[in-house]
């Protein structure tokens, strides 16, 4: 059997670049070896591209960088069809698949992928406009309004256009309120406002993330997620689970650092809810563009009303992380899932 040549970037120029590491790092061990000769592209927080030879073990660790790199580029030219290693003496890898094990800005939002598509080159995961119109809040917005998915009622403001016409208009919406930076991952950035006062500091603190920030009405419900996989066409949605934060909200700290926060696969929901949340995740993938995976976010109130919450397209890998957890609960362990993962990218529709 012809082995293929993957490729696994990490790292980036990101608020999330440790995540990444540490979900590389799963990835990497979970990818069956006798199928696959690994190449591992590491991308600083300086956003230089390394190709590293080194322990794999070193990844997770944050140790990578300071020994067994070189210099090396993805060539944006189809003649290539692979990395250039910028050693004394430059060669080509030619590269079947690319796995962009990337979060947040810099990575997940479409400039790694169109940079891929540009080379011509199979990589996991959605597309360049579904990963830029994922990333981007507000447009996540305009998109499921669009397709008459519910999501939590919302305003958008720019630096330009922070003005008492604006605040008003986001106090319509009723305090408390979370305003998240549009552009930015892992819940950066994300602050509740309850006053006049609040919601500044909220815009504010919003804006060293991002020049765009999206206010939404605070809603009270379980955090309940689905896991997506597959082309856009013919997807598949896993059995949903449900997040208890340690947190006041599901924030960077509740997520990757405090162990209180609890996970309940399935979610504490009613078979009828389950379903129909799994429909509606699937109908935000299509709508959205997505392809090979995205965990889709969800709120369920207390009479059981659905609300999307957000689309992420490449979900965390970590030992603790929700998507490949789910489909595990689905019988589907890491390895065949990252399989159906390469597959699904070598046969892009």
């Amino acid at each position: 059997m012809h082995k293929k040549n993957v490729a696994v970037i990490f790292g980036g120029v990101s608020t999330e670049h440790d995540v990444s590491l540490v979900s590389a790092g799963t990835v990497i061990r979970n990818l069956n070896k006798d199928k696959y000769n690994l190449y591992f592209i590491g991308i600083t927080s300086k956003g230089e591209f390394l190709y590293y030879t080194g322990d794999e073990k070193l990844i997770e660790q944050n140790k990578w960088e300071s020994s067994d790199t070189v210099e090396c580029v993805i060539s944006p030219s189809r003649k290539h069809h692979g990395m250039i290693v910028l050693s004394e003496n430059p060669k080509v890898i030619p590269l079947d698949v690319v796995i962009p094990v990337l979060h947040g800005k810099n990575g997940e939002d479409g400039t790694v992928q169109g940079l891929l598509q540009l080379a011509g080159i199979s990589f996991v995961g959605c597309d360049a406009l579904s990963s830029a119109v994922c990333m981007d809040k507000q447009m996540t917005h305009v998109v499921l309004d669009n397709a008459g998915i519910k999501t939590a009622r919302w305003v958008s403001v720019t630096k330009s256009d922070l003005n008492e016409e604006t605040l008003k208009s986001a106090e319509a919406l009723g305090y408390p309120l979370f305003v998240k930076p549009a552009n930015a991952g892992s819940s950066f950035g994300v602050s509740k406002a309850t006053d006049r006062q609040s919601l500044i500091k909220a815009i504010e603190n919003a804006f060293l993330h991002d020049k765009k920030a999206v206010i939404e009405e605070a809603i009270v419900g379980k955090e309940v997620e689905c896991a997506v996989l597959g082309p856009t066409s013919s997807a598949k949605a896993s059995v949903a689970g449900e997040i208890e934060p340690a947190n006041d909200f599901y924030d960077f700290e509740a997520k990757y650092q405090n162990a209180d926060s609890k996970l309940h696969i399935p979610a504490r929901i009613s078979d009828k809810t389950m379903n129909e949340l799994r429909q509606i995740a699937l109908k935000a993938y299509k709508a959205l563009g997505c392809s090979g995976l995205s965990r889709v976010d969800f709120f369920v109130t207390e009479s059981e009303e659905i609300i999307l919450n957000e689309v992420n397209t490449f979900p965390g890998f970590t030992s603790i992380s929700m998507y490949p957890k789910l489909w595990n609960a689905c019988g589907k362990d890491t390895p065949e899932l990252l399989d159906e993962l390469i597959e699904c990218a070598l046969m892009r529709e």
